[in-house]
């Protein structure tokens, strides 16, 4: 005695790829840490500059700037969603640097 093939012609195929879930997001806390540790990092290099406190460092707030809005793509962030992303950081580097090129 044979037993009965099951009709499995409503139900979706399981090709054994593991459904996505979506990734995990940081929260506002981790990234202002983050903006705080890179900023303390770029003051640091910014110290030891050869051309000046004020032009290195508004040259290293630019560079971080572009950083943060070129990853911030890969990583699919939100521009406007309801946490600090990479774009907020690039947004508050690129105010940073305008407001030490204005000062100087």
């Amino acid at each position: 005695m044979r037993p009965e093939a099951k009709d499995e012609s409503n139900t979706p195929a399981n090709d054994g790829a593991q459904p996505k879930t979506p990734r995990p997001q940081i929260g506002s806390v981790a990234v202002v840490l983050r903006f705080a540790a890179r900023m303390l990092i770029l003051l640091v290099f910014a110290s030891i500059g050869t051309i000046g406190f004020t032009k290195t460092l508004e040259t290293l707030l630019a560079m971080a700037a572009v950083y943060c809005a070129g990853v911030a793509p890969f990583r699919r962030e939100a521009p406007l969603g309801p946490v600090l992303t990479h774009y907020d950081e690039a947004a508050a580097y690129a105010l940073c640097a305008l407001l030490i090129s204005k000062a100087a």
